[in-house]
């Protein structure tokens, strides 16, 4: 009988004082953007964990993504695979926002082949974190459909196959969505009750707002937080800079 991945062979049943924790899941992943750790809760993203990291279109999100990406491939094996730009064009942005650790790229929209492709970095790199950031979700074949087709369902499906790998292997994903004028994305509940995070990326565009023009970071849902944070935050050449912040417990 196939055990389910959730369980890493723990018999039903068992004493939960009894179950022993992997040293693996003890840790957390520093971005080393204070802000972005503090909406994660304090210190990071926590292994095993899957993210979903929407945003409006021209917030940041692909920049916010590979600013991450390069913070945190210092001390552990991040793979930035897009789906939504060659990586020329990827390699263009590591230019405009003057990377220098860089780190492991892909172009691999299946997602079968995709955790193919990670297992072997993972296998290659025994010691280290692996982090694996998508661009995006809807770029994402999750291989139902042998023709490659796909429906509504795909982003679901394929945020499940991500979801099952990540608790199997302690790695960690984040996954790019993109949503509609209004703030929202296909399938949006749905997707939200999948993952274990939800960050959101926005512009403040309301003339009364003292931060008119700043983007605004939200903390939607945190399994291993508290949720409802907004980090008000300035865009420049650089990155990203704090301006203010909306918190009762940060």
């Amino acid at each position: 009988m196939k055990l389910n991945v959730f369980t890493d062979g723990i018999e039903f049943g068992t004493n939960i004082l009894s179950v022993k924790v992997p040293s693996h899941l003890r840790r957390r992943i520093s971005t080393r953007m204070p802000f972005l750790n503090d909406a994660l809760g304090g210190k990071g993203f926590t292994p095993s964990t899957v993210t979903l990291f929407t945003g409006e279109a021209g917030a940041g999100k692909t920049t916010m993504a590979m600013l991450m990406a390069e913070n945190m491939a210092k001390n552990n094996m991040v793979v930035f695979n897009t789906g939504e730009e060659s990586l020329h064009q990827v390699k263009m942005t590591a230019e405009r926002l003057k990377l220098k650790n860089g780190f492991a790229a892909g172009q691999e929209t299946h997602v079968p082949t995709l955790l193919k492709n990670v297992d072997k970095l993972r296998l290659a790199n025994p010691t280290k974190d692996i982090v694996l950031i998508i661009d995006s979700l809807q770029t994402l074949d999750d291989g139902k459909y042998k023709d490659g087709g796909t429906n509504t369902k795909t982003p679901v499906r394929a945020l499940q196959l991500l979801t099952t790998y990540a608790k199997k292997t302690f790695i960690t994903v984040i996954v790019i969505g993109q949503v509609n004028k209004g703030g929202e994305m296909a399938g949006a509940n749905t997707l939200k009750h999948v993952v274990d995070v939800k960050l959101h990326l926005g512009m403040v565009t309301s003339p009364k707002s003292p931060y008119m023009g700043a983007r605004f970071l939200k903390t939607d849902k945190n399994r291993f937080g508290s949720s409802g944070h907004v980090f008000y935050l300035g865009l420049n050449s650089g990155g990203f800079k704090e301006i203010a912040r909306e918190s009762a417990t940060i």
